[in-house]
C-alpha cells in the first residue's frame, strides 16, 4: 500500500501545533487540501466518505482554536474522524486505514492521545465529554475545555438527551456541537429533525442570531455575555420555535451557523472558548461536501467502497455467473413475500433501512416498516408493544448494536412472553468496521434469557425457512435470527418456504470418529474442511444444529453415543456461546467426549477483511480441519 500525497500545506502539518503556526487566512486552503486527500486516499482504499468531507471545515477550525489533546475532543459518531486522524499525526499511515494490522477507522485511545474517547456506535459523545468535564471540575484543571461533536443523526437516541438533561445543571465547562446535516447513514427521521428545520428556518431567530454574532467581535466579553443575556432572554418569548428545547434544559445555545466557512467557525469557537459552563453550537453542514456525487446521494456515498475519483464511478467486481446474495438482501426480499401473505408483518429498524435491507419493504408496504432512527431500546419495545396486539413485528437490528437494547429485551419481550422476531444482522466478525462492529456476543447474550429461541441459518434457504416459521401462530415465542454481514453460498436461494420445528438440527454427513457441530454460516466452513480432510481419508460427521436454544437433544443423544470426540465451530464468543451449551448439556447427561471448541477468542479482536479474522481467531476451514486432525492423531503440518 502506498501513501497518498498531500498537498502543500497539508504535508507541513503533523499535529495541530504545525496547524497553529499558519495565517488564518491560509485555513481555506487546508480545508482543500485536507477534503482532497480524503478523497485522494478513501477513492483508493475504500472506508467512510461523505461524513468526514462535511466536517473538514469544523475539524480544522476545531484544532486551529483549541489546545489538543489537552483540550479533549470526542467524536460522535467516530466515523466524521478522518481529517482529526489526519492532522493529528497520522497522515503517513491514513492509507492503512481499516486494513488488517493498520489503524482503526474510528478513534482509539489507544492509537492517540488526541483520541479522548474510542467510538464507533452513536450517542456516546456527550456522556463520555461530560464526565471529563465533571472530573477536570473536580481536580480543578480549569484549563481544560471539553468538546462533544455530535451528529449524522447520533441526537435521535435516548443517550444524548440524558447527557443533555444532566449537563444543563452541572456546571461543568463543556462545548457540545450539534453537526446538523439531516443524515445518519440514511435521511434522518422523527420529531427532532424537523425541529431543527424550525430552528434554521425561523428569519425572526436568524436575524437575532446574526445581530448577536456581529456583537460578539466587537463587545468586550462581559459586555457581551450580559447583552446577549438579555436579548435571547427577551427573545424566548417572541420566537417559539427557537433555542427553547436545549435552553429549557440550561444550555447556551448559539447558532445556528455555516459550518463550511472555517473563519467563521474559528471565530464563534474562539469566542466561545471565553464562556463558562454547558454549551451547545449548532452547525448546518452538507454530508459529502465538496464532492458533488456525494452531496447528491449521501446514503450511497457514506462508504461507496473504492471509485474513480475523477469520473465517481464506484468499483465494482464484473459478475460473469450468477452468485450468490447477501444475506441483508435475502432478508428484504423474503419480508416483503412474508408480508404480501400475512397481513401482520411488519417490519421495524433503527436508523439502517439500507443496511439491513429493510428498504424494500418500506418501497412496497411504506405504511408496515418502520424507520425510528438510532434508538435501538425504543426500537425493541415498540415491537413488544406492537406484538401485544396481534402483530408479528421483525425488529431487526444489528448484532452489536442490539446490545444497546438489552434491558428491554429481558423486560419488556422475554419476560412477557411476546413473539417479537429479532433478526441480528451483522453476527460475527463483521470486518473493517472493527471491535466496536463485531457481532461477537449475542449468542451468549440471547441463549440465556428465558422464552427466548436462538436460532441461525447456515445458508439463504435456512434463513428463508427460519422467518417463515418465525411468523407461523404457532410461534409464540420471541424469536432470534442471527446471520453474517456479505454474501450466503446459493445463487438459486429463492425457494418454497418449509417449516423448520424449533429445536431441530440437520445431518449434513455422517463419518468416523469426529464430529463437528455447527451453528450458522460457519456450517460452510466445515463443509470446506471436510472435503479437504476427505483427500486423506478423513470422514469426520458434520452436523447443522441450526438453534442453539433450544438444543436439538435428540440429535445430541445420539452423536453423543456414537463419536467420542466433538468439535463445535461458532462465529461467536466461546464464552458462554455455542460450544458452551454444547458442554451444559454434556455435564447434565454425563457424556465425556473429547471436545474442542473453535470460535472467537475471550478477546477484543480488530479489524481486517473477515477471512482474515477467521484464520486469526482459527475457526476458517483450515483451523477446522487442523481440530480433526489433531483429534484423529494425525500430526498437523504432515499433510502435503
Amino acid at each position: 500500500m502506498e501513501e497518498i500525497a498531500a498537498g502543500p500545506l497539508l504535508s507541513q502539518i503533523n499535529t495541530p501545533v504545525d496547524l497553529k503556526k499558519l495565517n488564518k487566512n491560509q485555513l481555506g486552503q487546508v480545508c482543500n487540501e485536507l477534503r482532497q486527500f480524503i478523497i485522494d486516499c478513501v477513492s483508493v482504499h475504500g472506508g467512510h466518505f461523505g461524513a468526514s468531507l462535511g466536517v473538514v471545515e469544523l475539524t480544522v477550525a476545531l484544532h486551529y482554536v483549541f489546545n489538543t489533546p489537552d483540550d479533549q475532543l470526542v467524536w460522535d459518531v467516530g466515523h466524521q474522524a478522518y481529517g482529526h486522524k489526519i492532522l493529528t499525526g497520522r497522515r503517513s499511515v491514513f492509507h492503512t486505514n481499516r486494513k488488517y494490522g493498520g489503524i482503526s477507522g474510528f478513534p482509539k485511545r489507544s492509537e492517540s492521545p488526541y483520541d479522548a474517547f474510542g467510538v464507533g456506535h452513536s450517542s456516546t459523545s456527550i456522556s463520555a465529554a461530560l464526565g471529563m468535564a465533571v472530573a477536570s471540575k473536580y481536580k480543578g484543571e480549569t484549563y481544560r475545555r471539553h468538546i462533544a461533536v455530535i451528529g449524522d443523526g447520533a441526537m435521535t437516541a435516548g443517550l444524548p438527551f440524558e447527557a443533555l438533561n444532566h449537563a444543563g445543571v452541572s456546571g461543568a465547562n463543556i462545548l457540545i456541537i450539534l453537526n446538523d446535516n439531516n443524515m445518519s447513514i440514511d435521511p434522518n427521521v422523527g420529531a427532532l429533525k424537523e425541529y431543527l428545520t424550525d430552528i434554521t428556518t425561523s428569519h425572526t431567530y436568524n436575524r437575532f442570531r446574526d445581530d448577536v454574532w456581529k456583537l460578539l467581535g466587537k463587545l468586550p466579553s462581559k459586555d457581551f455575555q450580559r447583552l446577549a443575556s438579555k436579548i435571547e432572554a427577551g427573545l424566548k418569548g417572541v420566537v417559539s420555535k427557537s433555542s427553547n428545547l436545549f435552553e429549557a434544559l440550561g444550555l447556551r445555545y448559539f447558532g445556528p451557523i455555516d459550518g463550511h466557512n472555517v473563519l467563521k467557525l474559528a471565530e464563534t469557537l474562539k469566542g466561545l472558548n471565553d464562556i463558562p459552563g454547558p454549551k451547545l453550537l449548532h452547525i448546518k453542514t452538507v454530508k459529502g461536501k465538496g464532492y458533488e456525487l456525494a452531496e447528491q446521494d449521501q446514503t450511497l456515498w457514506h462508504a461507496p467502497g473504492t471509485f474513480d475519483k475523477i469520473t465517481g464511478k464506484i468499483n465494482k467486481k464484473i459478475i460473469t455467473i450468477p452468485e450468490p446474495p447477501k444475506y441483508q438482501d435475502v432478508f428484504g426480499h423474503t419480508i416483503v413475500e412474508l408480508a404480501n401473505a400475512n397481513p401482520l408483518i411488519m417490519g421495524i429498524t433503527p436508523a439502517m433501512p439500507s443496511g439491513c435491507s429493510l428498504k424494500f419493504m418500506m418501497d412496497a408496504m411504506p405504511d408496515r416498516a418502520i424507520d425510528v432512527g438510532i434508538a435501538e431500546q425504543h426500537a425493541v419495545t415498540l415491537s413488544a408493544g406492537m406484538a401485544t396486539q396481534g402483530l408479528k413485528v421483525f425488529c431487526n437490528i444489528y448484532s452489536t448494536f442490539m446490545q444497546r437494547a438489552y434491558d428491554m429485551v429481558i423486560h419488556d419481550v422475554a419476560i412477557q412472553k411476546l413473539p417479537v422476531i429479532f433478526c441480528l444482522d451483522r453476527a460475527g466478525l463483521v470486518g473493517d468496521d472493527g471491535p466496536t462492529h463485531h457481532g461477537a456476543y449475542d449468542i451468549a447474550y440471547m441463549r440465556c434469557i428465558p422464552n427466548m429461541i436462538v436460532s441461525a441459518p447456515m445458508n439463504e434457504q435456512e434463513l428463508r425457512n427460519l422467518m417463515y416459521t418465525a411468523q407461523l401462530p404457532e410461534t409464540t415465542n420471541p424469536f432470534v435470527i442471527r446471520y453474517p454481514r456479505g454474501q450466503g453460498v446459493m445463487p438459486q436461494w429463492r425457494t418454497p418456504f418449509e417449516k423448520i420445528e424449533t429445536g431441530t438440527g440437520r445431518k449434513i454427513c455422517d463419518g468416523q470418529e469426529v464430529a463437528i457441530l455447527t451453528i450458522g454460516h460457519p456450517g460452510n466452513f466445515a463443509v470446506a474442511a471436510c472435503k479437504s480432510l476427505a483427500t486423506e481419508d478423513l470422514y469426520p460427521a458434520h452436523y447443522d444444529m441450526r438453534f442453539v436454544k433450544p438444543l436439538d437433544e435428540v440429535m445430541l443423544h445420539e452423536l453423543m453415543q456414537r463419536y467420542n470426540k466433538i468439535v463445535t465451530v461458532e462465529d461467536g464468543t466461546v464464552v458462554g456461546g455455542f460450544g458452551s451449551a454444547i458442554l451444559e448439556f454434556m455435564a447434565q447427561h454425563n457424556y465425556t467426549p473429547e471436545i474442542k471448541i473453535l470460535g472467537i477468542p475471550d478477546r477484543i479482536v480488530e479489524h481486517g477483511k473477515p477471512e482474515e479474522l477467521h484464520r486469526e481467531c482459527g475457526y476458517d476451514a483450515k483451523a477446522i480441519a487442523d481440530a480433526v486432525r489433531e483429534m484423529a492423531g494425525v500430526k498437523v503440518g504432515s499433510i502435503v
